[in-house]
């Protein structure tokens, strides 16, 4: 098969490479290294599981944290990056609860952009059969994080007001959605004009270009001078201390990244005075403590997909061949939604 390689940690554009390489064994998951965070080699003893032919995967900016070295995972080298895929199951173990023909979409702690995955049944979850797999592969993560956000840590309520940061990007876009879903009233910012319009059309009540707009008085306007109920931030940085001065008493600050590059801190005195709550979002722990809640969860999320409530923003779809441009649009702040990598050549 072919896959995506990474040798050494630095730039994608020097250290990423095509190769052939020999069928997986299984894929890493979490807490097969210590605290989950250090995977050990995967040798060939672990192949057992089901074979699925990729046919997507989403790319997104923590890929390019991890090709450099950044991230909170650093995986043994050399490794293949990529944090979801979906495809078809071409083999399985007689004893397995996957079949070959099952559609499924996978999480991973990485492997995404390789032809062929070997997975277990608990890491694969189905796909419906109106469901690409671009689609999937885009969806599956990001509503999983912005329900875990929105629903189990911040318990949003119907009439809150939920304060949205990079709101035309992949879980941006997801949480906007389901904040409508759930009731809130919507407060999304984002970059540039054109990303405002994209998070309009999502469905946000309010969108504000955090490029020109002072969003802090402006929450304050829309609130009335009470801020914001919830904070979905997956941006981080200078956004992320701003919206201490825009949030309401008793408010939840919810960090869900740093496509900023720059992680932020608080001080426990406004955390204190508000008497808010900063709540981290880490959906792969979820995964790992919590798999039979995800699995309820992504039954229900399609059920929302299928009714027409919810669906992923999709940027483009990549051919395979072109990974690292994807990268480069992703490093570029070009894209709006998710930008797909897919393994039929359709994409240009």
């Amino acid at each position: 098969m072919r896959a995506w390689m990474v040798g050494e940690f630095g730039p994608f554009r020097q250290v990423l490479r095509l190769q052939e390489r020999p069928l997986p064994a299984s894929a890493p998951r979490p807490g097969d290294g210590p605290g989950g965070a250090s995977v050990p080699s995967r040798s060939p003893d672990r192949a057992a599981g089901a074979l699925v032919r990729v046919e997507a995967a989403d790319v997104n900016f923590p890929d390019l944290l991890l090709i450099a070295g950044a991230y909170q995972l650093r995986p043994e080298l050399p490794f293949t990056p990529g944090f979801a895929a979906a495809g078809r199951v071409e083999q399985a173990d007689p004893d397995h609860t996957l079949a070959v023909g099952d559609r499924v979409v996978c999480p991973l702690l990485y492997g995404g952009f390789q032809e062929y995955l070997r997975v277990q049944a608990r890491d694969a979850f189905p796909i419906p059969a109106a469901m690409s797999a671009a689609v999937a592969v885009a969806f599956f993560l990001s509503f999983q994080t912005a329900w875990f956000a929105l629903v189990r840590q911040a318990r949003l309520r119907p009439g809150e007001v939920l304060l949205v940061h990079g709101g035309a990007g992949g879980v941006g876009a997801a949480a906007i959605q389901l904040g409508k879903v759930l009731g809130a009233e919507v407060v999304a910012t984002a970059r540039g004009e054109d990303k405002c319009a994209a998070s309009r059309l999502l469905g946000a009540d309010h969108a504000l270009d955090s490029a020109t707009q002072d969003f802090v008085a402006a929450v304050r306007q829309i609130t009335g001078g009470r801020g914001a109920d919830v904070v979905f931030d997956p941006v981080g940085g200078d956004l992320f201390e701003r919206s201490t001065k825009c949030i309401a008493w008793e408010g939840r600050i919810l960090p869900i990244g740093f496509a900023s590059g720059t992680i932020p801190s608080i001080g426990a005195n406004r955390i204190l005075f508000k008497n808010i709550a900063v709540v981290g979002m880490y959906w792969t722990s979820y995964w790992q403590h919590a798999p039979e809640d995800v699995r309820r969860v992504h039954s229900e999320l399609v059920e929302l997909h299928g009714q027409g409530r919810i669906a992923p923003l999709i940027h483009r779809e990549y051919p395979f061949e072109l990974l690292p441009r994807a990268l480069a649009a992703v490093e570029r702040r070009e894209i709006r939604g998710k930008a797909v990598l897919t393994m039929n050549g359709e994409g240009t």
